[in-house]
């Protein structure tokens, strides 16, 4: 009995020896993005594609872009995180603070949105994202009102009291709203002038409140304060699948271009598996899963979304064609001043 439980300790010890090796060679690498529904998509669906094909672990650091770029900058010479989403406006400023490297150059560049591919490579769209106008379709329906149609319905005299706008200085799709009106208003992303001098006199009298960021939304429409509000289809998709009567409408001057970039990050710990799962991210076939878990909309022109998805979103093709790209570059150069005169001025 001694010598046979001898053997089977042994026995133990070598088969813990064997799969030691093995199991020491399983890598993980980090991934930042969003959590919520975003992070839920690529971690159900997505993100183990990559792990078994590879023998990686991908963990998802969850945060808000800014939260994300803000870890980038603290470790910037150690790195933990190995790629990063960020809405482009973030990854405009992380670019020029020298977070990212240039990506590897691969056929999947060529299949993305010539928009989606940043300047040099270093970085490129991996969801594509339109502001446009969310909107109530319980109190339109109860009113009688027709779905809008164009970026001065925000003007529009009947939606007073009606119209939640995101604050500006806080939000992508409160400062995309206002420069798509400040557009239509004679200025553009140099010159926001006739945005501010002309906010009171026409969309300001309507709105019934200025939020932060569109959390508050759902409770705003179900209790009717909200009828009229920027947002993305996807996040229009959100709230439908939590059962709010939400539509979303694309303005007939065009939806402005919302991407969410990727980045593989400078001086982290395995550039080349780093290059790997970036390249990965944005096949059309991680695109269309993504597409097909979380609404994400593909900029890989060779993804495919759900029947469901594409109904609503209507023909991409065609959609993408009369996307306004804005100048982030200009904008970051004077987002302090616009933050500023924004609260003082339209919030105060």
């Amino acid at each position: 009995m001694k010598l046979s439980s001898t053997v089977a300790a042994l026995a133990a010890v070598f088969a813990i020896g064997v799969a030691a090796p093995a199991w020491s060679q399983t890598k993980t690498i980090y991934i930042g993005m969003n959590g919520g529904p975003m992070e839920k998509a690529y971690t159900s669906q997505v993100l183990p594609d990559f792990e078994k094909a590879n023998n990686v672990k991908v963990v998802v650091v969850p945060g808000t872009s800014s939260d994300v770029l803000a870890k980038l900058l603290a470790n910037r010479n150690s790195p933990q995180i190995h790629v990063a989403f960020l809405d482009d406006g973030v990854m405009a400023r992380a670019v020029n603070m020298g977070v990212c490297q240039k990506l590897d150059d691969s056929p999947v560049l060529k299949e993305l949105y010539p928009f989606a591919r940043m300047k040099d490579d270093i970085g490129a769209g991996v969801q594509l994202g339109m502001t446009g106008i969310g909107y109530n379709t319980k109190l339109f329906a109860e009113k009688g009102w027709a779905p809008p149609t164009s970026w001065m319905d925000f003007a529009n005299p009947k939606y007073k009291g009606k119209v939640v706008f995101q604050s500006a200085s806080s939000s992508t799709f409160g400062l995309h709203g206002f420069l798509a009106i400040n557009r239509q208003l004679g200025g553009s992303d140099q010159n926001v002038e006739p945005g501010f001098s002309k906010w009171s006199s026409t969309v300001g009298p309507n709105v019934v409140e200025y939020i932060p960021n569109s959390a508050k939304l759902s409770e705003m429409v179900q209790t009717g304060e909200a009828g009229l509000f920027p947002l993305t289809p996807t996040a229009v998709g959100d709230l439908q699948d939590k059962g709010i009567p939400v539509a979303y409408a694309n303005p007939k001057e065009g939806a402005v271009l919302l991407l969410v970039d990727l980045c593989v990050v400078k001086n982290n710990t395995d550039p080349q598996l780093a290059q790997k799962l970036a390249q990965f991210l944005l096949s059309a076939p991680a695109q269309s899963k993504a597409a097909a878990a979380g609404k994400q909309i593909p900029t890989n022109e060779h993804a495919t979304m759900p029947p469901a998805m594409q109904k609503s979103l209507g023909n991409l093709n065609d959609l993408v064609k009369k996307v306004t790209v804005v100048d982030w570059d200009s904008i970051n150069a004077h987002r302090a001043q616009w933050d500023q005169r924004w609260n003082q001025q339209i919030e105060q």
